[in-house]
């Protein structure tokens, strides 16, 4: 039941509902969640863009045009993290929040007063990205993160404040994503419509469940090994120090074995979202649905098994190269399936090339 709109007094009558900015702080309606993840989604997408949009600046002629090198490499990586966890998965969340209640026939979400936290730990996190630029301008530290999404060591065991400002906010951003999984698992698996088996489950469903389970399984490896990092950098620690008996290319495992997945995590509940856009545009019913089902199951388990083809350069064991390759190249076995039965959906459909339908058409082109 929605607490903002059906809470009781004492005496057990029905309450005033909060208004305004008290009932986007305390609902735990889906579709509000939803919203609000969408909206600030699309604020961090300008951020984001407006610190890419620099970079090109940048770079639009030779040499060194606007900015000093250490800024242009502080773009770039909070740029990317701004993008990956504080645009592209928010969106994504956005849209799980909306539609998956109503199309397994749920009143809400499992667990909503999780939901409506899991959001607020967003803009916290994303104030920790961006807040070493302006401590930069009052002079303490030397900006944000300058190592590039991947936070490399020992480059990031090296780095300034903004490091740690980085390894704070992806814990943040984390704890969010896993929240947020850990309902959309719990909605799908006890809060279907009577009578909906899994198989029956619409695609966007099964692209989001992979990937919460993806998010649930990697995200704490990420976290570990930022952890790692931090004790690196004030704890004296050597995990990723050679001279102290670590090993940089260990923080590169634990990166990529979350990093690669994302790939998958960002993508997926887009797949999910394109055979329901081609049936509505073709007018037909979509194509291979438990053959979809399984592809979206087989790039999960593929995705997670793939992580070391990120540092094929880092003198990795021949026997390990050649294992990372050819389940690499497995991956497109099931990518394929998708792909042709997105186009047997519109084979022969009476096609329409509204907005969305010409969006989904260039997508299977591009």
């Amino acid at each position: 039941m929605n607490t903002a709109t059906h809470a009781l007094d004492p005496h057990g009558a029905h309450a005033a509902a909060p208004t305004g900015i008290l009932r986007w702080l305390t609902t735990t309606n889906h579709k509000d969640i939803g919203t609000m993840y969408m909206t600030f989604s699309l604020l961090m997408f300008f951020v984001g863009g407006a610190m890419i949009l620099a970079v090109r600046a940048e770079l639009f002629q030779p040499g060194l045009q606007l900015m000093k090198p250490e800024f242009f490499n502080q773009l770039i990586g909070v740029h990317a993290l701004v993008m990956i966890f504080a645009a592209l998965m928010p969106a994504a969340t956005g849209f799980a929040n909306w539609m998956i209640p109503l199309m397994i026939g749920a009143p809400d979400m499992a667990l909503p007063r999780l939901n409506n936290w899991g959001f607020w730990l967003l803009p916290p996190a994303a104030i920790l990205l961006t807040l070493p630029f302006v401590l930069a301008l009052f002079g303490i530290g030397d900006g944000a993160v300058a190592t590039g999404w991947t936070l490399y060591a020992p480059l990031s065991v090296q780095g300034g404040i903004g490091v740690d400002f980085a390894i704070f906010a992806i814990h943040i951003l984390g704890v969010s994503s896993i929240m947020g999984s850990i309902n959309i698992i719990a909605t799908i698996l006890n809060m279907r419509a009577p009578g909906m088996t899994l198989m029956q489950m619409p695609l966007f469903c099964w692209g989001w469940l992979v990937t919460a389970v993806l998010l649930i399984i990697t995200l704490p490896v990420l976290a570990g090994g930022v952890t790692m990092l931090l004790t690196d950098r004030h704890f004296g620690t050597h995990f990723f120090d050679a001279a102290g008996g670590g090993d940089p290319i260990l923080f590169q495992h634990l990166f990529w074995f979350f990093g690669h997945p994302e790939v998958y995590i960002l993508l997926l509940p887009v797949w999910g979202l394109m055979p329901h856009v081609l049936s509505t545009f073709t007018r037909k019913p979509i194509y291979g649905h438990t053959a979809q089902v399984w592809s979206f199951i087989a790039i999960g388990v593929l995705g997670l098994v793939v992580w070391a083809h990120h540092f094929l350069t880092a003198g990795l064991p021949v026997p390990a190269l050649l294992y990372f390759m050819y389940s690499t190249m497995s991956i497109s076995l099931p990518l394929a399936v998708l792909f042709f039965c997105w186009i047997a959906t519109m084979w022969r459909g009476a096609m329409s090339f509204e907005t969305p339908m010409l969006f989904a058409v260039g997508f299977i082109v591009l």
